[in-house]
């Protein structure tokens, strides 16, 4: 019961994913150190602290994350860090990834709408919007979010020779750059069997056989990855329109909504975290006297 009331009143769900994933980290992170795979170490620290996040957002911002929002959050850095990069499940499952994305997609338009419904249910906020504009606002959010990740996953990839592009192989090639008479007149290789690399790997002279096609280097999945979170981002956005018009007909929307505390929420919270610390200090007092 201590440790719940650090996620407050009614957040037994939310405590129970949370401390299941973390023991889970945990496990995996003494298994890599055994291992001796400190990338993957590095991984699980900072799946920790990424956990910390919702947390942090509900004490020192004063924002209230629904259940299933809390949940879902968790449920993802864990999918995405653990499972996607340290167990392989990209390499392993192939639409991870896109599943990973859509969720983004639609998460970022849930938190972009919350934002602009705020505002516009805000006593301070003269100028009510529209429900068709509010809901292009949370879609615009969420892809702006989702351009801003290809951009990172991007520059990971030229600066430190990552792969966070996932690299495809590829059976047709189109381009100008085939054509033999310099023409802006692109030519098409198709069904490609086999390509060869030349050149330097760890340190060596090389050629490289690539079975099975052309390796493609990103482009098509950071064109997969925009597809899938601009879908995720339109379902949400059809849905807050729909809310919008009929918050009681579509309450379930609020499930995936920040909302900003008011001012009793605020100050339970400061009596929930006044009443642990007071447990702790009770607890250390008594080990001491032992």
């Amino acid at each position: 019961m201590k440790r719940l009331v650090v996620f407050g009143k009614n957040k037994k769900a939310t405590a129970t994913v949370y401390f299941v994933l973390r023991f889970l980290v945990i496990v995996t992170l003494v298994l890599q150190l055994i291992k001796g795979n400190y990338e993957n170490v590095f991984m699980c620290v900072l799946t920790l602290i990424l956990f910390l996040i919702p947390i942090i957002i509900d004490r020192k911002l004063n924002i209230k994350l629904p259940n299933t929002l809390e949940i879902i959050i968790f449920l993802f850095i864990f999918s995405a860090e653990i499972l996607g990069e340290v167990q392989n499940f990209y390499g392993i499952f192939k639409y991870w990834d896109s599943i990973l994305h859509t969720i983004n997609g639609f998460l970022c338009a849930a938190i972009g709408f919350s934002m602009i419904d705020i505002l516009n249910r805000s006593t301070k906020f003269h100028k009510m919007l529209t429900p068709v504009f509010v809901a292009l606002v949370a879609f615009c959010f969420s892809m702006t979010v989702g351009v801003l990740w290809e951009f990172i996953e991007y520059g990971m990839d030229k600066t430190f020779n990552t792969d966070m592009q996932k690299d495809r192989i590829v059976t047709t090639v189109s381009s100008t750059l085939l054509n033999e008479e310099g023409k802006n007149q692109e030519e098409v290789i198709k069904d490609i069997e086999k390509t060869i690399v030349y050149g330097t790997l760890n340190g060596k002279k090389s050629a490289i056989t690539i079975d099975g096609g052309y390796l493609d280097i990103g482009i098509n999945d950071t064109m997969k990855d925009l597809i899938v979170n601009f879908i995720g981002a339109v379902v949400f956005s059809i849905i807050g329109l729909l809310y919008i018009k009929n918050r009681d007909e579509y309450r379930f929307a609020e499930e995936f909504m920040p909302a900003v505390k008011t001012e009793e929420e605020i100050e339970e919270t400061k009596k929930e975290l006044e009443r642990l610390e007071k447990v702790l200090e009770d607890k250390k007092k008594r080990k001491n006297r032992k």
